[in-house]
């Protein structure tokens, strides 16, 4: 029986890649030069932390890794901006997580998504993605293309089809 499954994740060498990419921007920018802004991924939080010196370098290291994300080929739902904070003195900090997994209410919320186009299909919650299965793949590659056009504020892969 045919079948899909609908996970959340990224790469996290790419994102490593854009944030290399971002610090070697900053050593070479000339609005930088004298402050204390600084970028650092940290892999086992899945978070990084920005430290600038007043909210306009916040801003433009933000806009930095946005782009260089989006150049990397890494989505912008996977990042959670908190909100900024005072740091030591003057200057400023930013967290951003990186959210991967599907949670149990984006889960119900799809599963229900899925439901609701009266496809028949079967889908059910495994851990932190969702298997999908059908009888037809042409009604699986419908899911798919209903799940890539829905607003959801998670990046979803389709991985595992199998016929």
């Amino acid at each position: 029986m045919p079948s899909f499954d609908i996970v959340s994740s990224f790469d996290m060498q790419e994102i490593d890649n854009a944030i290399n990419m971002v610090v070697r921007d900053i050593a070479n920018r000339y609005d930088f030069r004298g402050s204390n802004t600084s970028v650092t991924l940290d892999k086992g939080d899945k978070s990084i932390t920005i430290l600038a010196d007043n909210t306009m370098q916040l801003a433009a290291v933000v806009d930095m890794i946005k782009s260089r994300a989006i150049g990397r080929g890494v989505s912008l739902k996977v990042f959670k901006f908190h909100d900024e904070e005072t740091a030591a003195g003057t200057s400023l900090r930013q967290k951003i997580s990186m959210k991967e997994g599907i949670d149990k209410d984006r889960a119900k919320k799809i599963n229900k998504m899925i439901k609701d186009k009266k496809l028949k299909v079967q889908s059910q919650i495994q851990g932190e993605q969702l298997r999908v299965t059908g009888k037809k793949i042409d009604d699986l590659q419908s899911v798919i293309s209903m799940l890539k056009t829905s607003d959801l504020d998670i990046e979803l892969q389709f991985i595992n089809m199998k016929s």
